[in-house]
């Protein structure tokens, strides 16, 4: 990419989105094309094919996507594989059809298996079921895959894929009905500080082991593999450090400054026992994550509620 390529970032106003666009400004590209929903409806085939008729992007960063926590895929199960079919159908065709000179899909570490073998490798993509709750949503992440491979095969096409890891930052949901934990204990160990509770429940044992990354450089590295990658498959992108939930409670607590208990309500789900990435391929491409779980909390605690 040079700087003045024009660039089109799908989902700009989400986490990852926003952040892609907040990296690629600060690197220098200048010409960054954004449209908001409103504005441009991805699931449009027609909206879309005019868009890109029009624009004509070089390059496309597809971060658009409908996404939720459990309760929202599962119980919205046609709408996630539906709606995201189509976002993912529209934009990786209509760059085929207007020769974008590369494209990256980003997709979610739920497309591997249930039960596949710690930490993650990308070989273990298709080796097994599905965890039950999001599986529409995973099988649409795993066609978009398949959707860049097929076109790379059949017409040549530069389109690469990533599946990000956990993801925390600014622009995060701290929706206590569904949002993901890390944001979720933020806001309820804030509010909790706030009230001068004397102490907070926390789901589960706090015995799961989870894997975090800033948004920041989940956008560093999607950039970077933009400018360096160019294969087939997809890459793993994380931190390749992992942590307890009773181990982020304690360290959020720390942060926020709150001086009560922590109970762990051991008749709440755990979860998935284990959820970590295999970043070994991303490392030999040369890209490795610098912002430290404590500092990037930290960071986005402060943003966020203003202390």
């Amino acid at each position: 990419m040079q700087h003045n390529s024009k660039i089109y970032v799908a989902g700009h106003r989400g986490m990852v989105g926003s952040a892609i666009v907040a990296n690629l400004t600060e690197k220098g590209y200048k010409n960054i094309i954004t449209k908001t929903s409103s504005e441009l409806d991805l699931k449009d085939q027609k909206a879309v094919a005019d868009f890109f008729e029009k624009e004509i992007p070089e390059y496309v960063f597809l971060a658009a996507a409908k996404v939720g926590g459990i309760l929202a895929n599962n119980t919205y199960r046609a709408d996630f594989i539906y709606e995201n079919m189509m976002i993912q159908s529209n934009v990786i065709h209509q760059s085929f059809l207007n020769n974008v000179k590369k494209l990256m899909f980003l997709g979610s570490s739920c497309i591997y298996p249930k039960m596949a073998p710690q930490p993650l490798k990308e070989d273990y993509l298709l080796t097994g079921l599905l965890e039950e709750t999001n599986e529409p949503y995973a099988i649409a992440k795993i066609a978009g895959i398949k959707m860049c491979d097929a076109y790379r095969d059949q017409y040549g096409c530069n389109f690469i894929s990533v599946m990000p890891t956990n993801l925390y930052g600014f622009n995060d949901n701290y929706d206590l009905q569904n949002s993901h934990v890390l944001p979720a204990l933020l806001r309820k160990f804030h509010e909790a500080k706030l009230n001068n509770e004397s102490s907070i429940e926390v789901w589960g044992t706090g015995t799961p082991l989870r894997e975090f990354l800033h948004a920041t450089d989940m956008a560093d590295a999607c950039v970077f593999l933009m400018e360096n990658y160019n294969e087939k498959g997809f890459v793993n992108i994380g931190s390749g450090k992992e942590i307890s939930i009773k181990e982020l409670a304690f360290l959020i607590k720390d942060i926020v400054g709150f001086n009560g208990d922590i109970h762990f309500d051991k008749s709440k789900p755990n979860g998935t026992p284990r959820k970590l990435m295999d970043v070994s391929k991303l490392k030999k491409i040369g890209w490795t994550y610098k912002i430290e779980l404590k500092d990037g909390i930290n960071q986005v605690y402060q943003s966020k509620f203003k202390i």
